[in-house]
């Protein structure tokens, strides 16, 4: 493929998402970008938050954390390189420990990864003695290595029903955790909030989401003013009130099948706002509303260049400590089976 052929490729997909002579420019970088991987054997995976430019280029697969985990527990590729954030691409170390794992970026955190560290969980864990802990693969490698079971935001809630036990810790998102209890019919307490209460099935922490927490109930009633017919889809790292507000509430790949099955007037995305230029690009009869520009600053540190440089220059390698992947891989592979 040359060059014009992939600038004719992405101009089909996204011609009217992005500027036609950042499309040029972009098609350039791609086109070396599939060039180094064929010649170094290498998978390119990207979340569904990546860029467009980058989302509909360079990767060859797509999806939420579960699915590309999934892709890189089967490849048999030399080089793993994971456009998303470093918890998921410590995931796909914990998972193919003999791969090269790459992420094109020094330091892609997630404010719910920093959010809670091992020690954190130790002691959770001698709080409450025997109790089962959940936690969100949106984490560190040296976490899940401490808990039970690892989840997604799309299984939380199937992971949580399979223990089949009384009382769960569930961590670290705040939101989730409290979307997950409503499901469940679970009453959540916080530690250092509900000290005193012992009426509890679920044991949270106060971690959020920088992006999913600024959407509030006001924005939702805003835009049913505006478009009364407007199907909202909320992530559930959004806050109860706001999925509650919502017309349907899912991880990323439920919000795009939800799209693609369904015929509404017109849809608004609330997560991170790549995926919804994503979604309408790979939608193009349907109205897809933006109603921000809010974009995840880890996530936004993975572009085209930063892809061609991790391929070009071997970087940046990730790497876990075989002690703490062994764990961490029995939590994932839970969760893997689980679906």
């Amino acid at each position: 493929m040359t060059v014009q052929e992939t600038y004719q490729n992405m101009k089909a997909r996204l011609g009217d998402i992005v500027p036609d002579p950042e499309l040029r420019q972009k098609a350039e970088l791609a086109y070396e970008i599939i060039r180094l991987r064929e010649e170094k054997n290498a998978l390119i995976l990207a979340h569904n938050y990546m860029e467009p430019a980058l989302f509909y280029s360079v990767p060859h697969y797509t999806g939420d954390s579960l699915e590309l985990s999934r892709k890189a527990a089967r490849t048999d590729k030399d080089i793993i390189v994971f456009c998303g954030v470093e918890f998921m691409a410590e995931t796909a170390k914990i998972l193919s420990p003999g791969k090269t794992v790459l992420l094109p970026a020094e330091k892609a955190g997630c404010s719910l990864a920093t959010g809670i560290t091992a020690e954190d969980v130790r002691a959770l864990k001698e709080k409450f003695p025997g109790v089962p802990v959940v936690t969100y693969v949106n984490t560190y490698a040296d976490v899940k290595a401490e808990c039970d079971l690892c989840c997604t935001s799309g299984n939380a809630a199937a992971v949580v029903k399979s223990l089949e036990t009384d009382t769960v810790i569930f961590l670290p998102d705040e939101y989730l955790a409290r979307n997950v209890a409503r499901e469940t019919g679970k009453h959540i307490i916080f530690p250092g909030n509900d000290e005193t209460a012992s009426d509890y099935q679920m044991i949270g922490w106060n971690a959020r989401c920088e992006v999913h927490e600024k959407f509030t109930t006001g924005d939702i009633r805003s835009i049913r003013s505006r478009f009364p017919d407007v199907a909202i889809l909320a992530h559930p790292e959004c806050s109860p009130e706001v999925v509650a507000a919502s017309d349907f509430a899912g991880s990323t790949s439920a919000m795009i099948r939800f799209v693609e099955e369904t015929s509404e007037p017109r849809y608004l995305l609330l997560t991170e706002c790549a995926m919804g230029d994503n979604v309408a690009a790979a939608n193009p009869g349907k109205e897809i509303l933006s109603m921000c520009r809010i974009r995840c600053p880890h996530m936004e540190q993975i572009t085209l260049e930063s892809t061609l440089d991790a391929l070009r220059h071997n970087q940046y390698v990730i790497e876990v400590p075989e002690d703490i992947r062994v764990k961490a891989l029995r939590s994932v592979e839970r969760m893997l089976a689980i679906g």
